[in-house]
C-alpha cells in the first residue's frame, strides 16, 4: 500500500535546514523570550514620536531591531508547525509567536497615527535635520497617502491587538483541512492501494483510467461533505472580518480597502476580470480539445486535471527537476543562475510529503535568514513547475535583501506572483526548445497550458467568486454553505461551459485556503500576464531586459507595485499585457492542436 511517510522516515538532506534560524527549541525559548522584554520599550516613545528627528530616528531604529527579531521567532515556529501540523507542541510555539508579533504590532501602532498629524513641510524638515531620516522617504510617503483610512492610537492599538484573533477563521480551517480530516484509501487499476490526501489529489486526478479518477474524486468531495458546516462557517467569519476591518478604516469596500494596501487601483481588478471573461473561448477552446483528446461524449469534472496526451506523464525526479531550473534561468545572468543553484543545495527546500505537512507549497523567511521553500513534491512534472514557482519567490527575497534596508525588503504579493511564475514560463521555454524527446514536450506543453489554465482562467474565476461573496457580506446578506455552492456553481458554470457541472464541484470554494488571505488569487493571474510579457521581452531583447528585471526584483517594495513592473516595463493598468498572455495561450492552444 502506497501511504504518505512520517516526517521521520524522510532523508535530512530533503528536508529544510531550520537550525540556520535556531540551533534547537531552547535558542528559539531564549530569543523569544529576550525579545518579548523588549517589546515595552517601544511604547515608552508614544506620543513623543516626532517630537524632534533624532528622537524619530532612534524609534525607527529600535522597531526595526525588535520586528527583525520578532520576525525570526515567527518564522522558526511557523515552520516547525508546518512541517507537522498535528505535533501541539509546535503548535504551541507558533501559538506563541503569533501572540509576540501581535503584541509586538500593537506596541508600535502608535507610529503611524503620529506621523499622520505630520505634513510634507513637517517630513522634508524632520528629514533636513536628521539625513539618516532620508532612508524612509518612501515610506513617509505611504503613510501620509493612508491617514484618511488610519485611526486614532488607541484605535489602532486595539486593531493591532486583535489581530491574533482575527485570523482564528484561517487557523482553524488550516488546522481541520491539514491536521484533522482524513481521506479515503482507494484501490489503483493495479490493485495497489492508495491513501488520498490534499497533496496528492491533483495528481491522482491525472491517472489515465477514468472510473479511477471518478472514485477518487467522489471520495475526496464526499469528505469535504462531512465537514460543510464548519469550513462554512469559517469562510463567513473570514468573509465578515474582511468587510469589518475595511468598515473600521473607512473604506467602501473591503476590495478598496485591500488593493488600497499595495496602492493598485481597483481598476485592475475589473480590467483583470473583464478581460478574461472577454476571452473565456479560448478557454473552452481548450475544454473541448480535452474532451476530444479523451474522447469522451462530455468531459466531467474528474476529467478537467488530464493531460491533453492521455496519460499522466513521465517522472520527473526531484534531481532531474533541479538541473531542469537551473538551466531554465541561465536568462536572468549568471549570478542568479548561480545563487538558484547554491540555494538548492543548501537546503533552502522541504521536498517531501509528510504525514500531518501542511498542503501545497510556498516560500517563507525573513531579512536574516536563508529563503525556506515547502514542496510536497510528487516526482511529476506538476511538481517541477511548482518548485520553479517557489524558486522564483525565493530569489525575490534574496535580490530585495541584497538591494533594500529593512524597511523596503519586503514586497507586496502583487509583483511576488510575476517572479514567480517569470520562473515558470522560462522553464517552459527551455525544455519545449532544448529536449529531444518528443512525448516529453508534449508533455510539458500540456502542462504549461494547464498551468495558464490554472493560473490565468481559475484564478480569475476564483477571485470572481471572492468579490460575490464578500459583496453579499458587504449587502448584509447571509453566507450560509449553499450561499456559497450557489455562487461558485454559477461561475464555474460560466468558465468551463463545455464541460458538465456536477453536484460535487459545487463544493469546490470549500478546499481553496487562498480565499481567507482577502483579495490575494487575482495576483496569480495578473501575474502570470506580467510575466509572459517580461520574458517575452527578455528572449528578445536580451541582457538589457533581463537587467530592467531584475533591478525591479531589487527594488522590494522601495516604489509602489505599479511602478516596480513599469521599471520592467510592463504596464498593469493596462488590459494589453493580460491580452498578450492570452495571446500566448492560444498560440499554444494550436501547437497542441497540431500535435494531437
Amino acid at each position: 500500500m502506497s501511504q504518505v511517510p512520517e516526517r521521520s522516515e524522510i532523508d535530512p538532506d530533503y528536508k529544510w535546514d531550520l537550525a540556520s534560524i535556531y540551533e534547537d527549541d531552547e535558542a528559539w525559548e531564549e530569543a523569544y523570550e529576550a525579545v518579548d522584554a523588549r517589546v515595552d520599550d517601544l511604547r515608552e516613545y508614544e506620543g513623543h514620536a516626532t517630537d524632534d528627528a533624532e528622537t524619530l530616528r532612534e524609534l525607527f531604529e529600535l522597531r526595526e531591531e525588535i520586528m527583525r527579531e520578532v520576525a525570526k521567532v515567527r518564522s522558526y515556529a511557523s515552520l516547525r508547525s508546518a512541517e507537522d501540523t498535528r505535533n501541539q507542541e509546535y503548535q504551541a510555539l507558533q501559538a506563541k509567536a503569533e501572540s509576540l508579533s501581535s503584541s509586538a504590532q500593537s506596541a508600535a501602532s502608535f507610529l503611524e497615527p503620529e506621523l499622520q498629524e505630520l505634513d510634507e513641510a513637517d517630513v522634508d524638515s524632520l528629514i533636513e535635520t536628521e539625513p539618516a531620516l532620508a532612508a524612509y522617504e518612501h515610506y513617509f510617503d505611504d503613510v501620509l497617502r493612508m491617514k484618511p483610512h488610519t485611526r486614532s492610537a488607541e484605535v489602532e492599538e486595539l486593531l493591532a491587538e486583535l489581530g491574533e484573533v482575527a485570523g482564528a477563521s484561517s487557523d482553524i480551517y488550516g488546522m481541520l483541512s491539514n491536521a484533522d480530516m482524513t481521506f479515503p484509501t482507494v484501490e489503483r487499476p493495479d490493485g495497489e492501494a492508495v491513501e488520498i490526501s490534499l497533496g496528492n489529489f491533483t495528481k491522482l486526478q491525472k491517472h489515465p483510467d477514468r472510473g479511477f479518477r471518478r472514485e477518487v474524486y467522489e471520495q475526496f468531495y464526499d469528505e469535504w461533505a462531512e465537514v460543510r458546516n464548519a469550513v462554512g462557517t469559517s469562510l463567513k467569519n473570514s468573509v465578515k472580518k474582511d468587510v469589518k476591518y475595511a468598515r473600521a478604516r473607512n473604506y467602501e469596500t473591503a476590495r478598496e480597502a485591500a488593493l488600497n494596501g499595495p496602492n493598485v487601483p481597483v481598476a485592475v481588478y475589473d480590467t483583470l476580470v473583464d478581460t478574461v471573461r472577454a476571452n473565456l473561448d479560448s478557454l473552452h477552446r481548450h475544454t473541448e480539445l480535452k474532451r476530444d483528446a479523451l474522447d469522451v461524449d462530455e468531459l466531467e469534472m474528474w476529467d478537467l486535471y488530464m493531460s491533453l496526451t492521455g496519460d499522466e506523464g513521465p517522472d520527473i525526479p526531484y534531481e532531474q527537476a533541479r538541473e531542469y531550473i537551473v538551466e531554465a534561468v541561465a536568462p536572468l545572468g549568471e549570478p542568479y543562475q548561480t545563487r538558484v543553484q547554491n540555494g538548492l543545495d543548501s537546503r533552502w527546500v522541504d521536498v517531501y510529503e509528510n504525514r500531518g505537512k501542511r498542503s501545497g507549497a510556498f516560500s517563507a523567511g525573513t531579512y536574516d535568514t536563508q529563503p525556506f521553500i515547502s514542496m510536497n513534491y510528487q516526482d511529476d512534472i506538476s511538481s517541477m513547475f511548482t518548485l520553479a514557482h517557489e524558486l522564483g519567490h525565493s530569489m525575490h527575497s534574496e535580490l530585495a535583501k541584497d538591494a533594500q534596508p529593512w524597511q523596503y525588503a519586503d514586497y507586496t504579493i502583487f509583483v511576488a506572483e510575476v517572479a514567480s511564475t517569470v520562473n515558470e514560463t522560462l522553464l517552459t521555454h527551455y525544455l519545449l526548445e532544448t529536449l529531444d524527446d518528443d512525448e516529453l514536450r508534449m508533455h510539458i506543453l500540456d502542462e504549461y497550458l494547464e498551468r495558464f489554465r490554472a493560473t490565468l482562467y481559475r484564478q480569475t474565476m476564483f477571485a470572481d467568486f471572492e468579490l460575490q461573496i464578500h459583496e453579499i457580506a458587504e449587502a448584509d446578506g447571509a453566507l450560509t454553505p449553499d450561499r456559497f455552492d450557489e455562487c461558485y456553481r454559477e461561475v464555474k458554470a460560466e468558465f468551463y461551459e463545455p464541460a458538465r457541472i456536477d453536484d460535487r464541484i459545487a463544493r469546490e470554494w470549500m478546499r481553496i485556503p487562498h480565499f481567507y488571505y482577502n483579495y490575494y488569487v487575482y495576483q496569480y493571474a495578473t501575474g502570470i500576464s506580467a510575466a509572459v510579457a517580461i520574458v517575452d521581452q527578455i528572449l528578445n531583447e536580451g541582457e538589457d531586459a533581463a537587467a530592467a528585471y531584475r533591478e525591479a526584483l531589487s527594488l522590494g517594495g522601495s516604489k509602489y507595485p505599479i511602478e516596480v513592473l513599469e521599471t520592467a516595463g510592463v504596464d498593469m493598468t493596462s488590459p494589453e499585457p493580460i491580452e498578450s498572455a492570452l495571446s500566448v495561450y492560444d498560440d499554444y492552444l494550436d501547437r497542441m492542436a497540431e500535435l494531437l
